[in-house]
């Protein structure tokens, strides 16, 4: 290969990011850092300019790039750092930029994540929210820019590994018969249902299976983030939520399936690591080195699967009916689980409250046609307004 990629990482202090920077590492002569963002760790963010030295660097705020800027000088190098959402929506789109990593936790990702898609690019979707906010609207500017969309969430990678290239036009089409999205149940899967308002933070984020960071890591635990990958599945394989089945896999090594009307039931199978789907996306259609040690078989010994029980996860329902709403209710689902799991973390609710906030929120405020980006954000600005109403009321 000749021509050296040109990488964006955004979100590139996170596990993702992190993940990612390892894959590139090992392969130099494929890949290069053009830009880095980080949120709040920026000491963090500091030590991997010094490492990879990229042309730009993004942070949130002026006081954040002063810092940067300065240590970075001190340092000798040249790194240009810009600040807020007009810097990553302009890392993203640049035009030396060949793929951009979009590892943003949440909707703050979803404006970069579309001008990366809008300016054509090879994107690596980690940001589940960007897709679940903007929908129809995100698949269409994908269709009309030409940009390539690979996902990384390690089910989506895995469906997508498991489906043939022509499967656009509608799973049926390929002979599909539905997608099953196995999920591991986290780390309260057993859990008596009585003691789950008394689970604290640093419990919640303690996952069985993956490294990941906190906010995920709740999400994992109360399966929202199962619920965000239901609607993600919708809109990256163009099928119905009908068609879509959650499977608790305790073990994490089946990472998805796909059923097809003939009975053969496709699995892609890996260890619990991140650097597999970022490796395979990066390198698609071709495979590299991802630093994952092979699947030991012996080890594993045995894989087991069950239904979700709704009743210990309710949030795995509430996505389940904002898919089916459709409109402007998955973002508003996201949103009002985004402030309810800060809050949680911040250990102003317990974490059984976090449904019911979000459920309140969806009963306050129902959905709307979505019209255009406008229709989103401002479904994402009532929805955090009427979360943190419920707070107030609360105390």
């Amino acid at each position: 290969m000749s021509h050296v990629q040109q990488i964006t990482v955004l979100g590139a202090t996170g596990s993702i990011g992190l993940s990612t920077l390892d894959v590139i590492a090992r392969h130099p002569e494929r890949y290069a850092v053009f830009a880095l963002s980080g949120f709040s760790r920026l000491a963090e963010l500091e030590a991997l300019c010094l490492k990879h030295r990229p042309r730009f660097a993004v942070v949130r705020d002026e006081q954040a790039a002063e810092l940067l800027s300065g240590g970075l000088q001190s340092a000798g190098l040249s790194t240009e750092v810009l600040i807020g959402e007009s810097g990553l929506c302009t890392v993203a789109s640049h035009p030396q930029v060949d793929t951009v990593m979009a590892a943003i936790v949440g909707a703050a990702g979803l404006k970069p994540t579309l001008a990366a898609v809008e300016a054509s690019k090879k994107v690596l979707l980690a940001n589940k929210e960007a897709l679940v906010m903007s929908g129809d609207l995100f698949m269409q500017a994908v269709k009309h820019s030409g940009a390539v969309l690979l996902p990384i969430d390690s089910e989506h990678n895995a469906i997508f590994q498991c489906l043939p290239n022509n499967y656009a036009n509608g799973l049926e089409s390929v002979g599909v018969r539905r997608i099953l999205l196995t999920a591991s149940g986290g780390p309260f899967r057993e859990t008596p249902l009585e003691q789950l308002a008394h689970v604290t933070p640093e419990q919640a984020c303690a996952h069985p299976n993956w490294s990941m960071g906190r906010k995920i890591s709740v999400d994992s635990a109360s399966m929202m983030n199962k619920g965000l990958e239901l609607i993600e599945a919708c809109w990256l394989f163009n099928t119905r939520p009908a068609k879509v089945e959650v499977v608790i896999h305790p073990q994490s090594v089946i990472h998805s399936l796909v059923d097809y009307v003939d009975g053969s039931v496709l699995a892609q199978m890996g260890n619990p690591d991140m650097r597999t789907p970022i490796a395979h996306a990066l390198a698609w259609p071709e495979r590299i080195d991802s630093g994952v040690p092979p699947l030991d078989l012996f080890a594993v010994a045995r894989l087991d699967f069950q239904a979700p029980d709704e009743v210990r996860f309710p949030c795995l329902r509430l996505a389940r009916e904002a898919a089916d709403a459709g409109g402007t209710s998955p973002a508003m689902l996201n949103a009002a689980n985004e402030v309810a799991v800060e809050a949680f973390l911040q250990r102003r609710i317990r974490f059984n409250e976090i449904p019911s906030i979000i459920e309140d929120v969806l009963s306050t405020q129902p959905g709307v046609a979505v019209e255009g980006l406008a229709t989103v954000l401002e479904a994402d600005r009532v929805a955090r307004s009427l979360a943190e109403q419920w707070l107030t009321r609360r105390g």
